[in-house]
């Protein structure tokens, strides 16, 4: 495993993992942003301690792995495995992401976030099963 790697996934096992929101502060600098997480907004450390917060008000036991990932450089691009228990039933979740990170040091100060929200927005039980292929059809969905 490459150190850029084992930053990274110190990075899932402590903030996502164990949810020191703490240690956000050690893997980012203040002027890190991310993208791509919530479409049209870029978050910065503090909102990544509400997104965190919010995440884990809904999943328990969570695993974060990076099967594959590839280094360049400063930047280090991995495919993300997350593997959780739905709070309210304990029932399964798993969904997958992508993310591109540039480090200085130690630090990330870039990154390019993509992730299944509505696989897990799914399996949540907060979108109907098969929403995708449900809106490919040209339907929408509907809250009366």
């Amino acid at each position: 495993m490459t150190k850029k790697k084992e930053l990274l996934q110190a990075w899932y096992d402590c903030v996502w993992v164990k949810g020191d929101l703490d240690a956000i502060d050690r893997f980012f600098q203040s002027s890190t942003i991310a993208t791509g997480i919530i479409p049209e907004m870029q978050i910065g450390p503090d909102d990544f301690r509400d997104l965190v917060t919010a995440m884990l008000h809904m999943v328990g036991d969570v695993k974060v792995g990076l099967p594959v990932a590839v280094e360049d450089g400063d930047w280090l691009s991995a495919l993300i495995t997350v593997n959780a228990v739905r709070l309210d039933n304990r029932a399964p979740v798993n969904v997958t992401g992508q993310v591109m990170v540039r480090f200085e040091g130690d630090k990330m100060v870039e990154t390019y976030n993509q992730f299944d929200f509505m696989g897990l927005f799914e399996q949540l039980g907060q979108l109907p099963d098969n929403t995708l292929a449900i809106c490919m059809t040209g339907q929408k969905l509907d809250w009366a």
